[in-house]
């Protein structure tokens, strides 16, 4: 299958028909024990990682060595065995793809990531701690395009059509300058699986921009950063006293769901001396931002929120209790600072008008 891992095709390659709720893939990462069991899978390296079973009693599906997907686990075999669901499991399936720079779950309902995971270094972003920083290496942006994930089955996709006067970005969960190892690496960052509708000017093209900047600076004081992005559908007390979530939906039909809020959520590590390589300082953070203009003057700080409320409104479990209880924050260990830089007036040049699309 070209580009991508894809599970819920492995669940029918292995005559099985299995729900992406019962199937968990871990990523080498830290180590099993650093992140929670319902979630365990993040970028290593910048080459294609190869997914083995975390532990848990539920149903999964891995890839063996020769690269078959199969069914493991002791309740596998009684949930593809129920009459009750002989004809398939309707779902939700989740797609989990790897790529090159980033791994992700793709949210078919939304039509947008569901997660997002990277792992930064000096080396993955083309940089060096003693020689001067290279600027551009493999990837090259402008000869990069948004297209459609072929990947994903036609009807789950998200569209061109979508964003086209939509008035919002096509806002990249993993962003095009943390991917310049390879073209092929900036190209997948262009994939509208990637995608999430925006608020362009004073948030996609601005303070957005400054946090992934920030998160990518963060490799000159950490020997590894992990970064999670996750879009969020949080509630909003309204007038009568009620709770209420609403949020846009763009597309024609209307499909693709626009995010209320984004949150980037951070693991750096390094040793915590010379002496003690294999010891290591782990940190921790997260930032909730919503999907608005944000002034530039605006503190980074004050967008943290614990890891935990993350979690409980993503629906996810991104780091074990033991990291959370022995991690510092990471605005204890650098400054939580944006700069303020107008990427988009650097881009201005480059970059070609948004055609109709076909």
């Amino acid at each position: 299958m070209p580009g991508a891992t894809i599970v819920h095709a492995a669940v029918f390659a292995a005559g099985a028909v299995i729900g992406a709720t019962f199937i968990i893939l871990s990523f080498p990462f830290l180590s099993s024990s650093l992140l929670g069991g319902g979630l365990a899978a993040a970028v290593t390296s910048h080459q294609r990682p190869t997914p083995v079973a975390s532990p848990s009693p539920q149903p999964v599906i891995r890839l063996n060595p020769k690269g078959i997907p199969e069914v493991i686990g002791t309740h596998a075999a009684a949930i593809v065995a129920s009459p009750i669901l002989k004809y398939g499991n309707p779902g939700p399936i989740p797609d989990f793809l790897v790529r090159k720079a980033y791994v992700m779950a793709y949210d078919r309902r939304l039509r947008h990531a569901a997660w997002t995971a990277e792992h930064l270094t000096l080396s993955s972003l083309g940089k060096s701690g003693v020689l001067p920083t290279i600027e551009t290496t493999g990837g090259d942006r402008s000869r990069s395009t948004f297209r459609e994930d072929e990947d994903l089955p036609a009807q789950f996709r998200s569209k061109l059509s979508d964003y086209f006067r939509s008035g919002y970005d096509r806002g990249h969960m993993v962003p095009a300058a943390d991917a310049k190892v390879s073209q092929e690496a900036m190209d997948e960052t262009f994939l509208l699986s990637n995608m999430a509708p925006q608020v362009g000017q004073g948030f996609n093209r601005n303070y957005w921009a400054y946090l992934e900047d920030w998160c990518r600076r963060l490799t000159s004081s950490f020997a590894d950063v992990y970064v999670f992005t996750i879009p969020l559908y949080l509630p909003k007390l309204e007038a009568d006293g009620k709770w209420r979530v609403t949020h846009e939906v763009i597309g024609s039909p209307p499909n693709v769901a626009v995010p209320t809020h984004f949150a980037k959520v951070v693991l750096t590590s390094k040793p915590t001396s010379p002496s003690a390589p294999d010891l290591l300082e782990i940190s921790t953070g997260a930032f909730v931002l919503p999907n608005a203009i944000i002034p530039d003057e605006a503190p980074l700080t004050s967008f943290v929120m614990p890891v935990d409320a993350v979690e409980r409104a993503a629906g996810l479990i991104l780091f074990s209790d033991a990291i959370k209880a022995n991690s510092k924050h990471i605005c204890q260990s650098t400054k939580c600072e944006v700069l303020v830089r107008h990427f988009d007036d650097v881009q201005k040049k480059g970059r070609k008008a948004i055609a109709a699309p076909r």
